[in-house]
């Protein structure tokens, strides 16, 4: 039986398990149920499962025949901190909590691939099939790579995907290089002199002087980064004052910035600290800035990139392959499992409609038809990757 004809007679179970998942979501380093359904799958399929790494993260080993080869392929399990609004009957159970960004598929196509891989058993190697939490907010991969992951879990290469609505259903979407962003977060606080509405010449007003903040950083992406260096300043929250008689003491304002290069990344922080504490001084005031570094850029190597550009052009067609001509400005930390082993990331289109809504969105909702898809392309991969000579 071929692996599409064997994913597709399992459908019914995967869409169970993804339903599930999708009605029981967990946050970040909380996916304590989820983490026990996916191992009791696993075990049941005949897996050594290793938990605890990154408190929920696990990873399921296989080995077969002699080969020394091994290799990784990864899947998020946490959710979002969203209220849903999909109305569908297998919704979010948990107000506040959402897989609004397909985790929960992700995570069931990896268990679909791990049935069919121990059932046929046609590699020879070791895989790793990683489970892990935290990819939203925590940076799980990074945690897990800090605990030993590739130490204990040895990987000649490893490889992730995300599903992508908006690209059509079954598209692979590739990138030698960067793919996806490196993401920071800067919180600038003025600070002021409070007083009456009425008396401003008593006060300093932290408002304007935010707002001179505010305007001034939109020159550095377009005045201080060269043109071709895809980059992001986003002013995403500016909260001060309470009433229109009150002039406050202070404003906070917190932007979200994009990068791809290191050195770019630096003069980002260098221009965005200058900008805000000499603006401020030029009003009399003082500002803060609270720079925090999150997730590095996701870059993809060379040589797995073309294994599965290759590969996903015999499994779906050549019109089914594209390469994206620039990257994401989305942030993904599968960028730190790169940084350790060569490895690629890609995307896989998940279009059922017109009305599809986009990732993170609260009426968002993976199309269970990507299930098999998904499964049965990580099988070929493996047992490819593994092949036996």
């Amino acid at each position: 039986m071929s692996i599409h004809t064997s994913l597709q007679n399992s459908m019914p179970e995967l869409v169970a398990i993804r339903r599930d998942l999708h009605e029981h979501p967990e946050l970040g380093l909380e996916e304590f149920r989820t983490s026990d359904v996916i191992a009791r799958h696993l075990e049941s399929y005949g897996y050594k499962v290793t938990r605890g790494l990154a408190t929920t993260g696990l990873v399921a080993t296989l080995t077969n025949g002699t080969g020394r080869k091994s290799i990784g392929i990864r899947a998020d399990i946490d959710a979002l901190p969203i209220f849903e609004e999909t109305g569908l009957p297998y919704a979010s159970k948990t107000p506040g909590k959402m897989h609004a960004c397909g985790h929960d598929g992700h995570t069931t196509m990896l268990l679909g691939a791990a049935k069919a891989i121990a059932e046929r058993r046609n590699f020879d190697g070791t895989v790793h099939l990683i489970f892990q939490p935290a990819e939203e907010n925590f940076g799980g991969a990074r945690i897990m790579v800090e605990e030993g992951l590739f130490t204990q879990f040895p990987c000649d290469a490893v490889f992730g995907l995300h599903n992508e609505p908006n690209l059509p259903f079954g598209q692979f979407a590739l990138r030698e290089g960067p793919i996806m962003a490196a993401v920071d977060e800067a919180r600038i606080t003025v600070n002021g002199v409070g007083g009456h509405g009425a008396e401003p010449q008593e006060t300093l007003d932290p408002i304007v002087c935010g707002a001179s903040i505010v305007m001034a950083l939109q020159t550095i992406v377009s005045r201080n980064i060269h043109p071709l260096d895809p980059t992001v300043v986003t002013v995403g929250s500016f909260h001060s004052g309470s009433a229109s008689n009150i002039i406050p003491s202070r404003a906070e304002i917190v932007l979200g910035i994009r990068s791809f290069d290191p050195g770019v990344r630096d003069e980002l922080e260098r221009r965005i600290r200058l900008i805000a504490e000499r603006q401020a001084e030029s009003y009399g005031m003082s500002a803060t800035v609270n720079y925090q570094r999150f997730y590095d850029a996701t870059i993809n190597h060379k040589a797995e990139t073309d294994l599965v550009r290759d590969l996903a052009i015999r499994f779906a067609g050549a019109d089914k392959v594209v390469d994206l001509e620039r990257p994401f400005m989305g942030s993904e930390d599968f960028a730190y499992m790169l940084k350790e082993r060569p490895g690629t990331y890609f995307f896989l289109g998940g279009k059922s409609g017109e009305n599809d809504k986009s990732l993170h969105h609260p009426g968002y909702n993976f199309n269970d038809d990507l299930l098999p898809v998904g499964a049965a392309f990580w099988t070929e991969l493996a047992e490819h990757y593994l092949r036996a000579a």
